[in-house]
């Protein structure tokens, strides 16, 4: 179960934070059986990177397949972590007033070889995006595999976060950069934002 007190806390303080154990097994499995059938029924698209004009995709900076989430046409397991997240997003908008409206998330898949360079989540054209949030789906993870998560914490220093399911990672959009390593097998996720509201498109 989320902490929220201590998630609110680090987000002041250090700006991120990382808990194992925020989503249960058994609610981490419903949603990678959801994941799961969405990319078997072909549902899952390559990712890009930037937006508008300057969107590409590019495997060489970024090799995941992503599904965006909606909560009319998602299933149980989906809704049900769609919920839970804009809970959490009032908790995080009650103590820090960050002006939070929304959340947005997707599905992504990364193959093996699969990752996805340094950057920042907020998009240089727009301020929306505030904090960034990453729940590992993938059972079972030993860090032989790789995919590690690095989160720059300062220009110089990093931490990494093992790709395990249920770790559920949040940092502030616009100034912690990340990066994720590539792993020796495929790797499930759901990468969220809480966001403000904006006067362009996502």
């Amino acid at each position: 179960m989320i902490s929220a007190p201590a998630l609110i806390e680090a987000l002041a303080g250090e700006g991120w934070y990382v808990q194992r154990d925020a989503w249960t097994a058994q609610d981490c499995a419903a949603l990678l059986a959801e994941l799961r059938e969405h990319d078997a029924a072909g549902r899952l698209q390559p990712a890009g990177t930037g937006r508008g004009a300057g969107r590409a995709v590019r495997a060489d900076l970024r090799g995941d397949r992503i599904l965006w989430l909606d909560t009319h046409d998602g299933g149980p397991a989906t809704r049900g972590f769609l919920a839970g997240m804009q809970a959490l997003g009032r908790e995080i908008n009650a103590a820090l007033h960050l002006g939070i409206a929304e959340y947005e998330a997707h599905f992504a898949v990364y193959p093996p070889g699969g990752r996805y360079v340094r950057h920042l989540d907020r998009h240089r054209d727009s301020d929306a995006r505030l904090v960034s949030t990453v729940l590992y789906l993938n059972p079972e993870w030993d860090e032989s595999a790789g995919g590690t998560l690095h989160l720059w914490t300062t220009q110089a220093h990093s931490v990494e976060v093992v790709p395990r399911a249920g770790t559920l990672v949040t940092f502030l959009s616009a100034s912690i950069a990340h990066e994720v390593q590539a792993a020796t097998r495929e790797r499930f996720s759901i990468a969220g934002w809480f966001r403000r509201r904006a006067a362009l498109p996502f």
